[in-house]
C-alpha cells in the first residue's frame, strides 16, 4: 500500500489534497478503507455546510461496522462526490481517486496534518 506523497493525512485516517483556488479534496485512506471492510453506505455533509477540523461531518457504514467521518480542516463544503453516495464500494476500490468524499473551501488547516511518510509510520501502512 502506498500513500500518495502529494497528500496530507489526519490521524483519523482522512487525506487532504493541496488546495486549488482555496478548495481541497478529502477522502479516507486505503488503510482506513481496508480496516472498514466493504463500505455499503456513505453519509456526507451537505454542500454549504460548515465543517470543523477534527469534528464529525459524516458517516461510513461497512459490512463490519459504522465509522464516523472527520473533517481534516475547517471550512465550507463546496461539493460532494455523488458517485460515492450512489456506489459506496468506490471508497474501497479507489480511495485516492474516484472514491474521494467531498471538497471543502479551507478556512483553517491544522498544523498537525501528516506527510505521507509520517502517516505511513503512524498507521503502519
Amino acid at each position: 500500500m502506498s500513500n500518495p506523497q502529494e497528500l496530507r493525512y489526519s490521524k483519523e485516517h482522512e487525506w487532504l489534497s493541496g488546495a486549488e483556488d482555496g478548495v481541497s479534496t478529502v477522502g479516507i485512506t486505503e488503510h482506513a478503507a481496508n480496516a472498514l471492510g466493504d463500505v455499503v453506505y456513505v453519509q456526507l455533509p451537505e454542500v454549504g455546510a460548515a465543517v470543523t477540523a477534527g469534528e464529525t461531518c459524516g458517516e461510513l457504514e461497512s459490512t463490519k461496522s459504522v465509522s464516523d467521518l472527520y473533517s481534516p480542516v475547517t471550512g465550507e463544503i463546496t461539493e460532494i462526490n455523488q458517485d460515492v453516495v450512489d456506489d459506496p464500494a468506490l471508497v474501497n476500490t479507489a480511495p485516492f481517486e474516484g472514491g474521494w468524499l467531498f471538497k471543502v473551501r479551507v478556512a483553517d488547516e491544522p498544523k498537525d496534518l501528516l506527510s505521507a511518510a509520517e502517516y505511513t509510520e503512524y498507521s503502519g501502512s
